[in-house]
């Protein structure tokens, strides 16, 4: 078993074991027990009283938040010519088509989010092999397969993510950086909290919020309440 080291020591003395602690109080306390030296990605871990096994129970969306992940997300627009420069006038860091094709084929895979056009689809069925183990295929549902590129682009640039849960019941999502103002902290995490609500499915019986804990990279996790959600 590895030792824990002085700072990683500190941080989970300052959680206290078995307290269930606000969406306020957690959003302070996460800035306080992260030791690393660069700008950690501060996470919530949103186990729902689902089963993702059955269709009916999948809970997939997306949400934007009100103060952005924090993160630089790399967008490729998959384009054809006449709507490359709406593509960059969004943000895009990519912009083409063909030639991207032809380096995904290849294997290049250096981006975060992938912006393409309904008619492009077709072309992108071929690489789901590579695509979709990364989470990069572009989907409608998330809005990353659309006629409106510029604003899809300025979208995942401004802080728009899509999450699902996971084989285990469990919603995965970074709600900002370290570096954040605690309330920045606490108002992205509750517009992802609400929007998860929103999504309850119909078919789920008994308790639909199981646990939420809030952690930071290499940090101790910190319980939160769920009546909160």
């Amino acid at each position: 078993m590895a030792r824990l080291t002085k700072n990683q020591k500190e941080s989970r003395a300052k959680v206290e074991a078995n307290k269930i602690y606000s969406l306020e109080e957690a959003s302070a306390l996460v800035k306080e027990i992260t030791n690393v030296k660069f700008d950690a990605s501060v996470d919530l871990a949103i186990r729902l009283g689902v089963d993702p096994r059955k269709a009916n129970q999948m809970v997939r969306g997306v949400v934007t938040l009100p103060h952005g992940t924090g993160k630089n997300v790399r967008v490729l627009a998959l384009v054809t010519p006449d709507k490359e420069a709406e593509a960059l006038e969004g943000g895009a860091d990519f912009v083409g088509l063909d030639e991207y094709l032809q380096k995904i084929k290849d294997g290049w895979t250096d981006v975060d989010v992938i912006v393409t056009m309904p008619s492009v689809m077709g072309k992108l069925g071929p690489l789901g092999r590579v695509l979709g183990p990364r989470g990069l295929m572009p989907n409608p549902k998330t809005g990353t397969v659309t006629m409106d590129i510029k604003k899809a682009v300025s979208d995942v640039k401004g802080g728009k993510i899509d999450f699902k849960v996971d084989k285990t019941g469990i919603i995965h999502a970074s709600v900002g950086k370290s570096s954040f103002a605690a309330d920045k902290i606490m108002e992205n995490a509750s517009e992802l909290l609400n929007t998860v609500m929103k999504l309850k499915p119909s078919t789920t019986k008994g308790i639909y919020v199981k646990s939420i804990f809030m952690s930071s990279t290499m940090s101790p996790s910190i319980s939160i309440d769920t009546k909160i959600a």
